[in-house]
């Protein structure tokens, strides 16, 4: 995407279809002086105060009305973008929307691409890579956890956190670079044990936020649930009570679900991708084989699996093992539905339940909460990764430290140190955005919508 920020861009902002009201969003060097060409009001918009709303019309060129609107007026550098800025409220109507859209392009705007809204309040220094990428995940996050992750994001958390990083490490290297003009001198201003100390605590604290992607993942697109079982133990069941709908097919005949059906469910802030398995035994034809196989997979690919039996087949030690080839035992859950059949069994579990009756389900997941927090001890609140751009720039810093650490062991010459870190600091600019190819940039704000 080739842009120019001598350019006047224009937008709707908000979703397409009828609606109550609609934005348009204007931003550039022209952007009051090309809606005040097309806007009659009481004060003209050049003239106005920056942060001051305005109501007037908008007219056709034959003078036939397009609609009354409000006009919102922000004047560079107090705006989203960092430039000239309005923002015009019309009715919800996308008649209405193309038409002024159309006056705007007449009287010299041009259409937005995808993000440039966003892309030019990072061009213009309103905020950081970090910032701008976290304003894309607060469109699309579908939890209360994936939302306040990417909140803190915008609000600096981890730039900040990168930054004292990257200021720490450009100090030690200029004083690396400054010895080096001074080798024949025989000057130090830093020794090896404490350069190693701070590259030390630098480096525990990237690996510490390495560790959190794996949460951070979770957070972002959500846990990935198996239920897993013998054939008519009640996993249909159990995804139909959980979904409140009957998505399942249930049925007394064994081996009724042939492939692995997914839902999604969203509780406790967390987003639950859940996957009803066909039920695990010797396969009695092809299809039933090849949904075996699929189990299996979902097993290999879960962040938590229930193991489901049902208290009148009791446990079954052979699958149990089975299950435990695939998966961590610090994955699994055991639980045993048909509790309301009132049939005594003294099999291990973690909770006894009825998809029947709903005994135990509130229960249930709170344990799938707890054990997706348990198994990534981080909370919304902590600086957690969850960008696979920032996650390897991040695995690359940590191993541009971890050689820097071994030169100075090895007791290398300090160009090697100097030029580890260097390298190192590099991979952190590249998060935040000091140094990133438009190749980079293109690939990322064209995941936006137009409009922001």
């Amino acid at each position: 995407m080739k842009i120019s920020l001598e350019d006047t861009i224009a937008a709707i902002a908000t979703p397409g279809g009828v609606g109550a009201l609609a934005i348009i969003r204007v931003s550039g060097n022209r952007a009051i002086e090309c809606v005040d060409n097309i806007f009659s009001g009481k004060t003209s918009l050049k003239k106005s105060p920056t942060h001051t709303i305005h109501y007037g019309k908008i007219f056709e060129d034959n003078q036939s009305l397009i609609d009354d609107v409000m006009v919102s007026v922000f004047h560079r550098p107090h705006s989203f973008t960092g430039e000239n800025s309005v923002e015009i409220t019309t009715h919800g109507n996308p008649l209405i929307t193309q038409k002024i859209l159309s006056k705007l392009v007449k009287n010299g705007t041009r259409l937005a691409e995808p993000g440039e809204f966003t892309k030019r309040a990072y061009l213009n220094g309103r905020m950081d890579l970090t910032q701008a990428e976290a304003v894309q995940d607060i469109i699309t996050s579908r939890t209360e956890a994936s939302l306040k992750g990417a909140r803190n994001q915008l609000n600096g958390f981890l730039s900040k956190r990168v930054n004292s990083f990257r200021e720490a490490l450009i100090h030690m290297a200029s004083l690396l670079e400054l010895e080096l003009d001074f080798v024949e001198e025989d000057i130090s201003f830093t020794s090896p044990k404490e350069m190693d100390v701070k590259i030390s605590g630098i480096l525990d604290e990237i690996r510490t936020m390495c560790d959190s992607y794996a949460f951070g993942r979770v957070m972002k697109e959500g846990i990935h649930v198996a239920l897993v079982g013998l054939p008519n133990t009640g996993k249909s069941s159990l995804l139909n009570y959980f979904l409140k709908e009957n998505r399942a097919i249930v049925s007394d005949i064994p081996g009724t679900t042939r492939d692995t059906i997914q839902e999604e469910l969203q509780y406790g802030g967390l987003l639950f991708h859940l996957s009803d398995t066909a039920g695990i035994r010797q396969a009695q034809d092809l299809i039933e084989e090849e949904g075996i196989t699929r189990s299996n997979q979902a097993i290999r690919d879960a962040d938590l699996v229930l193991f489901l039996f049902d208290a009148q087949s009791g446990f079954s030690e052979e699958l149990y093992h089975h299950v435990q080839d695939l998966t961590d035992e610090i994955r699994m859950i055991r639980v045993m539905n048909k509790v309301d059949l009132k049939l005594e069994c003294d099999s291990a579990r973690d909770i006894d339940v009825s998809a029947l009756t709903g005994d135990g389900m509130n229960e249930l997941l709170e344990i799938l909460k707890s054990r997706a927090i348990s198994i990534h001890p981080y909370t919304e609140k902590s600086i957690v990764v969850t960008n696979i751009r920032h996650f390897h720039a991040l695995e690359k810093s940590k191993t541009c430290l971890e050689r820097a650490r071994q030169s100075l062991e090895e007791q290398l010459s300090q160009e090697f140190i100097a030029m580890d870190l260097r390298e190192a600091i590099q991979e952190l600019d590249e998060i935040i955005g000091i140094v990133t190819t438009d190749d980079v940039l293109n690939n990322i704000f064209s995941k936006f919508c137009i409009g922001k």
